[in-house]
């Protein structure tokens, strides 16, 4: 089974709710490769182990790699990290996460600048590309554990919107323009 992700509403509640528009747009696994966005279903349970994940690493250099809580008894200012999480935002590398337990929202800016939300689960490993306007948080159930791969070193640096103007964000939008 693929990812499911589909269109947002504009509803200011809650950023854990599913927010889905009535009725409902969903977005194709081809689509969301089509803004640069590609997704694994593995087995979690053993991720320690897995080959299939070690093939992914090597095949993309993903060196680096650790583990994160994301629970309001384990992440130390969980309330402020969650809403960092959640600015609209950028990075100059990729963003490769696997969620190793539990669920979370990653969203993602379309062509026409229309969030799309992409529904994570455990087993879904994720890579969003560098440039793209995005933005994380958890579901309803407040609880993910996540690995977080690198391309060498980490970097934790994000750019809040407006960064339309940083290479890699003109880089990304160019490389829509061909697809």
């Amino acid at each position: 089974m693929g990812i499911e992700a589909w269109y947002m509403d504009s509803s200011e509640e809650d950023q854990r709710k599913p927010h889905k528009l009535s009725p409902p747009r969903p977005v194709s696994p081809e689509q969301l490769q089509a803004l640069g966005v590609f997704h694994w279903k593995l087995n979690a349970d053993i991720y320690e182990t897995d080959p299939e994940l070690e093939q992914i690493r090597k095949s993309r250099g993903y060196s680096y790699m650790d583990i994160i809580t994301i629970h309001k008894d384990k992440l130390p200012n969980y309330e402020d990290k969650l809403k960092m999480f959640y600015e609209e935002h950028l990075h100059l590398d990729d963003e490769i996460r696997y969620i190793l337990e539990g669920r979370a929202y990653f969203d993602i800016r379309d062509r026409e600048d229309r969030w799309i939300r992409i529904a994570m689960t455990t087993g879904d490993l994720i890579t969003l590309p560098a440039g793209i306007y995005h933005r994380f948080t958890l579901d309803e159930t407040n609880y993910a554990k996540a690995m977080r791969l690198f391309v060498g070193e980490p970097v934790w640096k994000s750019y809040n919107r407006p960064a339309d103007d940083f290479q890699i964000r003109q880089q990304y939008v160019a490389s829509l323009q061909g697809s």
